[in-house]
Formats: C-alpha cells, structure tokens, sequence
C-alpha cells in the first residue's frame, strides 16, 4: 500500500468510519501498536515556566488587605501614565496613527526586525556625531520588554550571569532567570542620589560576567545619572571588557536642571545595546513598539550579535505594523510643546510629594526624571511595621493609597511613588501618607530632638 492511502474495505463508496494504515518504510502503522506509545498522561509545565517569576506579582498578589472603605482609594503603584486619562498622547500622535490605519498599507506581515523605512526613521532620529546610527543599526521591538529579552537572549548563555542594579526594574530578573542566566545585584546608593558603588559593581564581574545593565533615567528610583558618572561607568566595562545593556526607556524623560546623556555618546569603545521605545516620553505603552541600538563602533560584536539579534526577532513576526507605519509621522511631527508639558507635570507633582513627605522628618525621598519617587522609610521609628510589605499594607487598610514596597525591587525598607497620577490625587494621596506616619511614628531612644519636631 502507498503512504497515507486509505482503505475502503472493497466498497465503492466512503464508508462511514474510514481504516486508516500509514504505512512507513513498508511497516504499517495500526492505532493500538504503535511504538512507544504513552500509556498514561504526562504533562508538565517547561523548566522555562517553572524559572519564571516576577518579584511585583509575587509580592502584590500575596497582599491580601482591604482598602479603607470610608477613603476612595488612590493607587501610586502603576507605571502607566494613562491609567488616570490626565496624560493623553499629542493629536499628533494619534492623527499618525489614523492615517497610517486609513491608508491600508500596514495590514499585512512585516519583517520580523521592522520595516526598513521604519528603522531609517528611528536611526535618523537618535543619530549624533557622537553615536552615529543607520538603520541596520536597528531593531524594532513588540515594546522595550521584548527589546531588553532580546538583548539578553543574544548576550548571555544559561550558566553566564549579568549584573542588575539593585534597587531595579523586576523583569531584569524575570527574564534572565527564566533563561538559566544567573543574576548578580549591584548596589545603589541612596545617599549619593542612587549612583552605582561602583567597586561592588566591579567585585561582582567574573569569567562568566555576559553583560552589565545599566538603567538611566532609573525606574524606580526616578534618578538621572551625571556624565562624569555615567563614564565611571563607562571606565569599569572597558577594564574589564563586559557590553553594556543600557535600558534607556526614560530617556529625555528628565526634569530642569539635570541633564539626559545617551550612554553610547560617552564612548568609543565599549559595545552597548540601547533599548527604548515609544511607551514612556510618547505617553502610549500599550502600542508596543520598542527599539534596540546598536552602538558598536570598535566591531566588538561583529556581525555574531547583529545575526543573534536578527534571528531571536524571527521567532515571532514583530512589532504592530500600523504603529511603525505611523512611526515616521510620530517621531518628526510631534511637538516639543508635548514633551515640555509632560515633563513640567510630572516635575510638579514629584515637588509636591517631596514637599509634602519633607515635612515627615523620617522619610528620605529624592526624583530627578522618569516617572518615579523613591521614598525611603527609617524602620526605627515604627516598630510595629515589620518590613516595608507590612508598612504599605497597612497604608492600604488604613489610608486607601497603593504603593509598591521597594521589596519587589530588591531593596526593603523604601516604597515607590508613582507621580503620573492627577494633580489633586497627588496631594491627597500625600496627605494621607502623612497622616498614616504621624500616626504610627514612636521616638527612638535617644532621639528626642526629632520627636520635638
């Protein structure tokens, strides 16, 4: 009998239940005796699956308080600027999307790294003397997520370790653990407006050292990083030959008075993959459209990680084609009036918390850019708050206002404030907070001056 013939027991017609014989290499294969045939089910989840866990999700779910009924509840725990409405995207923005919607060219499959036109636009937009791009220089992203997994699928092997700021960004771990990659945590210093220590980041560098990630403007700390640190940085990954993965989704995102530097434009020498997108400064994270740069200009990768790169981005087909259909139109037509007026906002409502928490002579709390503020709390003083878990739960049952413990980024006894929210929210939710510590806080032993404040 030929492969895939099917019987029809001698009738002319197609009998109702068919006898299907495949045959293979001339054995026929009969349901009943196949070879190895599984006599029981046997599913289980990947060791992919069973490595993945996200700290925020793990903590957050686990959080099992009421909010006080009496008190509307304000949430400062979400990294969406459009949760509230109060920061829609320019009509700019949104006309490029109609259009590009309206034409009818973008429904169809992209390449899986992008339209060319698309990374030509992306290249001519962060293109500088200092770190020039073209577009093979570019990758399109589904958000910078995938972005930052990307780089980290091409960078490093199960076995390898990279190095994440601690306090940082929970999907650094997520994504790396879930490969096998092995997560070394560098510290920042709060004193110091959360720079690096950098000669714990350099003690933590080994043979198996991938890459390091650096986050400037930092969520969640909501610190902007000096040049002459930056290159200290910089000074580190060149001595001891480790690429830098910059996670530069803030970037721009800064108030007046500091200043944004690209990391790629402060050298020469030391390969970095930048990711961003348009999720934060152009206020739409739910569009999903992420970038990677490739900074390489000493040939370090090669074309190894351009193909790495090239090849993980096939394994689905890319980011949403109406948004890169629109990308040109975005990134030349909106206007900088737009930019200002997100970041005057945000600089306002980060002042307004800071003033309002500066009066609770124990909370430490510092914001130079992104959308965050870091509050730190000195645990002494509230002795019936085990950790910061139990200090923002409590915050919930009592005052009816979210924030995150710093806990899910590695680094207790802080919270995090999210300053997207409106303005009146703002100074309600920081009402609260203070009332909650005044409540709560006991007088260290020793301490009496602060208690007379």
């Amino acid at each position: 009998m030929d492969p895939y013939m099917i019987q029809t027991n001698g009738n002319n017609h197609i009998p109702s239940v068919l006898d299907v014989h495949v045959n293979f290499g001339g054995r026929s294969s009969v349901p009943g005796k196949m070879k190895g045939r599984r006599t029981r089910w046997s599913v289980r989840p990947s060791d992919m699956s069973n490595k993945t866990f996200n700290p925020i999700r793990a903590i957050v779910d686990s959080m099992k308080v009421k909010p006080n009924p009496s008190k509307a509840m304000i949430s400062l725990s979400i990294g969406d600027p459009t949760v509230f409405g109060n920061l829609p995207t320019d009509p700019e923005v949104t006309q490029a999307m109609k259009d590009a919607l309206d034409s009818g060219k973008y429904n169809g499959y992209a390449p899986s790294i992008g339209y060319l036109s698309s990374r030509e636009e992306v290249a001519s937009y962060y293109h500088c003397p200092e770190a020039p791009l073209d577009a093979q220089d570019v990758i399109l992203t589904s958000g910078c997520s995938q972005a930052i997994e990307l780089c980290l699928a091409v960078l490093a092997n199960p076995g390898q370790n990279i190095l994440v700021p601690r306090p940082g960004f929970s999907l650094y771990r997520t994504l790396a653990e879930s490969m096998g990659i092995e997560v070394k945590l560098y510290n920042l210093l709060p004193e110091k407006s959360w720079e690096i220590d950098l000669k714990h980041l350099e003690s933590l560098i080994d043979e198996k050292t991938a890459c390091l990630i650096v986050n400037n403007p930092s969520n969640p700390c909501g610190s902007v990083f000096r040049k002459s640190h930056l290159q200290k940085i910089l000074a580190v990954a060149a001595r001891q030959c480790v690429p830098i993965l910059a996670d530069e989704i803030y970037g721009d995102m800064v108030f007046s008075g500091c200043k944004y530097e690209p990391l790629a434009t402060l050298s020469t020498d030391v390969p970095i993959l930048s990711c961003g997108g348009l999720a934060k400064r152009w206020l739409v994270p739910g569009w999903r459209l992420g970038w990677i740069l490739i900074h390489d200009r000493r040939d370090i990768f090669g074309n190894e990680i351009r193909d790495g790169l090239v090849k993980l981005s096939q394994r689905i087909l890319g980011p949403c084609t109406i948004v890169q259909g629109a990308l040109k139109s975005i990134l030349r037509r909106t206007p900088q009036e737009f930019y200002h007026n997100t970041l005057s906002f945000l600089k306002s409502n980060a002042d307004l918390c800071f003033g309002a928490l500066a009066a609770i002579s124990i909370i430490r709390a510092v914001s130079s850019g992104a959308m965050y503020l870091m509050v730190g709390i000195e645990m002494e003083h509230f002795p019936e708050f085990e950790n910061d878990v139990d200090f923002t739960e409590r915050l919930v049952a009592e005052q009816s206002v979210h924030c995150l413990p710093a806990t899910c980024f590695e680094y207790p006894n802080f919270f995090r404030v999210v300053i997207t929210v409106p303005e009146v929210m703002m100074l309600e939710a920081c009402s609260r907070i203070q009332e909650f510590c005044e409540q709560h806080y006991h007088c260290a032993e020793g301490s009496q001056e602060e208690c007379d404040k």
